[in-house]
Order: structure tokens, then C-alpha cells, then sequence
């Protein structure tokens, strides 16, 4: 497949030849009104959004099996409105990949058409929303991106190898992830915001800001940022990828949550303030087990009037390594619960409350790896995220 990589200028020139390549794709030139790109259709043909334009959804967008969509550092993506079936997301189907590679002097930013944030906000260093406020959520969708690594997942007692992800119509064979490859590839995703997003699609079902269903070790994921989504901040749905360097901020269900037998790390990472959960660790759903690991992290479980329901929450069968994590903000009934389930490993866990007080925020016996410790404690490598909204605002 060809590479697009067209500019305002190169877009129109393809629309004034089209006539004479009918089998080439033409980008849409700005609408008169904001300026913005708005896609309405799927990508599929290869393709690269760049940095001077902003590209718009226009509903549910799909990057099609065997085709790759690239964007590059410094472009901001905007999601329209829209609930249920009109509902705008980016989806990564399998066999896609999305090469959204920032850095972090100019990150990718994932956000709402009612964010005025522009290109020339993130050159100029200024990687804050200039008119929403950072709790403001469920304007648009998210990022799903879905692979052919393995599950964790049956119906009625019969393991599946592969399902359809929450919020796609069953009616899209796009929505569905899940296999045998534990080295699919889906691309790579460094130094990207995500924004205001988490739109309701069904009763009481919610868009995360970034979901990664399936996807295999052979993707890159690092450097991530999710501010004020409706639902989780980033959630696993099994598969071996590894993720580095993640702030999940005013989320308002759980901040990180996974599911079916997830076999990836989660390495360097700050938590701060969700309305649910800071951890949902929900365990496999088939007869595949395996474990992950979340390791070096800083949680603030409040912030301000915002408190999270409680601290880390998981299943009896969960099987998940816990290391080296920094809790902080707690308040009265926040709680670690489930803590006999056999799977769980605690170590290096320290809560920042009153040696008198740590047994109030344990539901049971507080096993040798959850102790008090105070500033001091190992927590995330903060230096990591200075690209991050969260730090701007000061949330670090």
C-alpha cells in the first residue's frame, strides 16, 4: 500500500486530480468552520496524519486488518460528540497498527472538539487544556486497540479464544480480539494524552480512555497520560503487552483495570484521584491463567474533594504481582480488599497513614508486604513525566 502523507496544500491537489487516480485515496481538506480534518470513513490504506493539520472523528474510525495509520509528534486528534452507536473512538483492529510515536517536547494529544488546545499550544510547551477544566469527562470516546495475543475468556464453561470488545456492535467483526500470537504487533504509542473522553455507549457502559484487548508483547506502549475519562483510565483485556511510564488522573470509574488473564508488566507509574477503584485486578474468565505484574508507582488516592472508592481491589482468583508501590492521600474507609486471595503477591506496598491506623485500610490480616512508610518510600520516577498535563498542573 501507498503512504499518504499529504498536507493542506497536497490534499487539494489530490482533489483536483482525482479524476485521473481513481484508486487512490483522497485526505479531506479542513472544513471552513474550525479548520479541522474530519474523518468519517475507516483508514484503510496506509496512512499518516501530520502535525499541521487537526484531524476530527466523525464517529467510530477504524485502522482495517494489514493497514497502519501513523501520527506524528505534535498532532492533536479531536473526537465529536456523540453517545451509544454514534459514539467517536479511534479503534486498531486486529491486524492494524498505529504508529503514534510523540516525544516529549511534543506529545500527541487525544481530546474533544470542545478543547481548544492546538499544535501550536504543544510547540509552545503548554500541554494543559486552555479552556477545560481537568475533571471534565465523557465528551467523546477513547483509543481501543485489539490484537491476536492471548485471552482468558469462555461462555456457559467453554474457553473462547476470541471475543468482541466492550462498546463495538457484534455486528462489527472489528471488535473482535484474542488468539494465539503472543507476539502480535499493533505498532507503537509513546508520549500520548488522552483527554475528556469515556462517552456512555449503553446503560452504564463507558468507553476507556485507552483499551488494550488482546494486544501482544510486540507492541510499544510508553509514555501515556489519561486525564478525566468517564470510565477507566487504561484497561487489559488479557494479552502479554508491556506498558512503561503511565499517569491515569480524574478518572471517574477505575484508574487501571485488567482482565482475562492479562500476562504483561506494568512498570513507572502515578495514580491520582479516580472516582472508583485505583486498581480493578479482576482475574481470568477461562481455564488460561496467567499472571501480571504493576511495579514502581505512586497512587494519590485523593485530591482535593475527589477520593477514590478504595485502594486496590481485586478477585479471589486474581493473580497479580504487586511491587513497590507508594500510597498516599488515603482517607477514612479506603481499603486494600480481598488480601487472602491466594494469587496476589504483595511487596514493598507502603501507605502513607499512622501505624495505629494501616489495619483500618486492609480488609483482613495485613500481609507482610503492605507496611506504613511516609515520603520517603519507593514510588515512581517522577522525572518521566514532565511532558504530562498532570505535572503542568502540578498534580505531581
Amino acid at each position: 500500500m501507498k503512504l499518504i502523507h499529504l498536507t493542506i496544500a497536497t490534499a487539494i491537489l489530490a482533489l483536483t486530480v482525482s479524476s485521473c487516480k481513481k484508486d487512490e485515496p483522497i485526505t479531506p481538506t479542513p472544513t471552513p468552520e474550525t479548520g479541522n480534518i474530519v474523518v468519517t470513513s475507516n483508514v484503510t490504506v496506509n496512512t499518516t496524519w501530520t502535525n499541521d493539520n487537526i484531524y476530527q472523528l466523525g464517529g467510530r474510525i477504524t485502522v482495517t486488518n494489514g493497514i497502519t495509520l501513523t501520527i506524528e509528534a505534535g498532532t492533536v486528534i479531536k473526537g465529536e460528540a456523540g453517545t451509544g452507536a454514534n459514539a467517536t473512538a479511534l479503534l486498531v483492529a486486529r491486524g492494524g497498527k498505529l504508529m503514534a510515536n510523540g516525544t516529549a517536547t511534543l506529545p500527541i494529544v487525544f481530546t474533544s472538539v470542545a478543547d481548544e488546545i492546538t499544535s501550536a499550544d504543544l510547540v509552545a510547551g503548554n500541554f494543559g487544556s486552555p479552556n477545560l477544566a481537568s475533571d471534565v469527562d465523557g465528551l467523546w470516546g477513547g483509543i481501543i486497540v485489539l490484537g491476536k495475543a492471548p485471552i482468558s475468556a469462555s461462555n456457559s464453561g467453554s474457553d473462547l479464544a476470541q471475543v468482541q470488545i466492550e462498546g463495538i456492535p457484534t455486528s462489527d467483526a472489528n471488535g473482535l480480539y484474542g488468539g494465539t500470537d503472543a507476539t502480535d504487533n499493533s505498532g507503537s504509542i509513546t508520549y500520548v494524552s488522552i483527554r475528556h473522553g469515556g462517552t456512555n455507549i449503553g446503560s452504564g457502559n463507558e468507553i476507556n480512555g485507552l483499551t488494550l484487548g488482546g494486544v501482544g508483547s510486540g507492541t510499544t506502549v510508553e509514555n501515556i497520560e489519561i486525564v478525566a475519562n468517564q470510565d477507566d483510565g487504561i484497561e487489559w483485556f488479557g494479552g502479554t503487552v508491556n506498558v512503561t511510564n503511565v499517569v491515569s488522573w480524574n478518572c471517574n470509574d477505575d484508574a487501571l483495570d485488567t482482565d482475562q488473564a492479562w500476562a504483561g508488566t506494568l512498570d513507572n507509574f502515578v495514580v491520582i484521584s479516580p472516582a472508583g477503584h485505583c486498581f480493578e485486578l479482576d482475574g481470568p474468565e477461562g481455564t488460561m491463567t496467567a499472571t501480571h505484574t504493576i511495579k514502581n508507582g505512586t497512587v494519590i488516592a485523593s485530591d482535593g474533594t475527589r477520593n477514590a472508592q478504595d485502594l486496590i481491589n481485586v478477585d479471589a482468583n486474581s493473580m497479580v504481582n504487586l511491587t513497590n508501590i507508594h500510597i498516599t492521600g488515603i482517607q477514612t474507609g479506603q481499603q486494600v480488599n480481598r488480601v487472602t486471595a491466594s494469587g496476589v503477591v504483595f511487596s514493598g506496598i507502603t501507605m502513607d497513614v499512622l501505624s495505629a491506623d494501616l489495619a483500618s485500610h486492609v480488609n483482613g490480616t495485613v500481609p507482610a508486604g503492605i507496611t506504613v512508610g511516609g515520603s520517603t518510600s519507593p514510588q515512581a520516577d517522577l522525572t518521566r513525566f514532565s511532558w504530562t498535563w498532570a505535572a503542568e498542573a502540578g498534580k505531581l
